[in-house]
């Protein structure tokens, strides 16, 4: 193997043994077993565990988030919340390991690599893409944080409950996210009060 086909390879092993097993239960020893190499070639290349880790979570972290920011800028606004969802979900099915991956807790230097980081990048861009649509529908445009910490947050916590579901398809879970994202942004009241709060009469 070239020196370039080795990293790769430990990168590759180093990802399947990680979302097997986290991050403290894997050892330089096993890595360097299952690639029939000494564990000085391991460090040779990432000095250690925790530089294979950052390595595997850099990797992953790029694509999912390549991912998500090609959805939110190539199409219409719909169009956009349902890429967003099915990209999410894409990724999950086709890097499961790298998704497990950064669902893990994590070492703390690693602590900028992380699902959260990830998805507050997501939430700024969406947020964004929010405050131009409500100061266009005379809706209060410092409020576009809020709505997309929910909107980002749902599409992540039903992605998170359909990575060991698997049912329905990919495609029929993005669809009815974002009927609940869609319908729900096309009838935002400008003014929302709790129910508990409304005169007596008027509550469902």
């Amino acid at each position: 193997m070239t020196g370039t086909q080795r990293r790769q390879q430990l990168i590759e092993i180093g990802r399947t043994l990680f979302a097997e097993r986290g991050y403290d239960a894997t050892s330089i020893e096993e890595i360097a077993q299952r690639a029939q190499v000494s564990k000085p070639v391991v460090y040779e290349h990432f000095g250690g565990k925790e530089g294979l880790y950052a390595v595997v979570v850099d990797r992953e972290m790029s694509t999912l988030l390549d991912m998500i920011t090609s959805s939110l800028t190539q199409n219409r606004s719909r169009v956009r919340l349902e890429q967003v969802a099915l990209a999410l979900l894409t990724y999950i099915e086709e890097r499961t390991d790298g998704f497990r991956i950064l669902m893990r807790d994590q070492p703390a230097a690693a602590a900028d690599g992380t699902y959260s980081s990830l998805l507050n990048e997501a939430v700024n861009q969406v947020a964004h893409i929010l405050a131009g649509d409500f100061g266009r529908r005379a809706l209060d445009p410092s409020l576009a944080t809020l709505y997309a910490q929910a909107l980002v947050g749902m599409v992540a916590t039903a992605a998170t409950w359909w990575l060991d579901a698997r049912e329905p398809t990919k495609e029929v879970v993005a669809a009815h996210l974002v009927n609940l994202c869609w319908n729900g942004l096309a009838h935002l009241e400008a003014d929302p009060q709790l129910a508990s709060e409304w005169p007596s009469g008027n509550g469902l």
